[in-house]
């Protein structure tokens, strides 16, 4: 699949590794895809995102709304809502976990264990696995250029895909009046799209 990519796809693959092993994160997820993507400048994404009102500060809004969803374990807030509806506060369960291991002990980065080693042997050396959800995006891209008959796969069906799926990207990008509907119109319906 990925010699279909094109350069500016690859490059979002790449720079989602980069994020995955800045925040020592385990594997790459879904959220180091979008960051990626918020990175990127003078694209089909990134020409999507700024047509849909995503500037810079929006793009920083972004970022910040992932890292509160990492920090939260990497639940949404309707994943928060639901265990609310339950009477499950996830924000007192964050900062007890927080009191009792240190900030950030939920985001899944690395930490090290007794006698200094890593929980994850070997992620040192730069090799970052995919998470599932990273993987259904990347088949999800391959479906959104499929189904709009291009031949590559560019970093525009890697947004598609992100923007399809259910869970924080999309509910980050969506509060920031990304939705699929809104990038597919502005790729695709030859109009000017509406945000939202």
């Amino acid at each position: 699949m990925f010699e279909r990519f094109t350069e500016d796809a690859r490059a979002v693959v790449v720079g989602a590794v980069a994020h995955a092993e800045r925040t020592e994160a385990g594997k790459v997820e879904e959220q180091h895809l979008l960051l990626a993507l918020l990175d990127r400048r003078a694209d089909r994404a990134s020409f999507a995102l700024d047509a849909l009102g995503l500037g810079e500060d929006g793009r920083k809004s972004v970022a910040r709304a992932l890292s509160e969803a990492r920090r939260r374990g990497g639940l949404s807030r309707a994943d928060a809502d639901a265990l609310s509806g339950l009477g499950i506060d996830l924000s007192e369960i964050v900062a007890r976990v927080e009191e009792a291991h240190g900030a950030g002990a939920l985001t899944g980065a690395r930490t090290a264990g007794r006698g200094g080693r890593s929980r994850w042997p070997g992620l040192g050396t730069g090799h970052r696995p995919f998470a599932r959800g990273a993987k259904d995006v990347l088949t999800g891209a391959l479906r959104n250029a499929l189904a709009h008959h291009d031949r590559h796969i560019g970093a525009e069906h890697l947004l598609l895909s992100l923007a399809a799926r259910p869970g924080v990207p999309a509910e980050a990008l969506a509060d920031h009046g990304v939705t699929y509907e809104g990038v597919r119109r502005v790729l695709y319906g030859g109009g000017r799209a509406e945000a939202g």
